[in-house]
């Protein structure tokens, strides 16, 4: 038996078979329909990918060097050990089963640290998009933005303190 679904139009409940998405009363739809489809299906498009290489992963030699770093052997073993050093619990809130691993003085301010264990921590989601808009503030990191000339904080207590609003 042909596989089928009902018309797309609305209102109409005829069976068609796959894979058309109308029935022959209102087909003049179709390739409207298909059309309409294709602006969805263009993320693996070699134009769409390339772009997005070029303009915001790649944007500078150093994010594409952060980039290769992250998808190498040293940065899998390194997160390795911090996530056990920290018995994946989160350095800032102290929420358990946090599996992300983040520079508390980020790479983009001070590249030094790229591979120092203690300028690692574990940090759960939320505290990480919460650090990040904070990094932003405090450090000027970020696509867009220019960094600054203030002293990196190393402490993840004072890091938490201000994220919060104070000192």
């Amino acid at each position: 038996m042909p596989r089928v679904r009902r018309c797309r139009q609305p209102g109409c409940h005829v069976m068609v078979k796959l894979p058309d998405h109308y029935c022959a009363k209102h087909y003049e739809h179709e390739a409207e329909y298909l059309a309409s489809r294709q602006k969805w299906t263009r993320s693996g498009d070699q134009v769409t990918t390339h772009k997005y290489n070029t303009v915001t992963r790649y944007r500078t030699y150093d994010k594409q060097e952060q980039y290769q770093f992250y998808r190498g052997k040293q940065w899998q073993s390194l997160r390795q050990l911090v996530l056990d050093r920290d018995h994946y619990v989160c350095q800032y809130c102290g929420r358990p089963n946090s599996n992300t691993v983040d520079h508390v003085v980020p790479i983009e301010y001070d590249q030094q640290g790229m591979t120092d264990a203690s300028n690692l921590a574990t940090i759960c989601r939320s505290c990480h998009y919460a650090k990040t808009q904070w990094e932003q503030k405090y450090y000027g990191t970020g696509n867009g933005n220019t960094l600054k000339d203030v002293e990196p904080i190393t402490d993840t207590n004072r890091i938490v303190l201000m994220m919060n609003g104070g000192v």
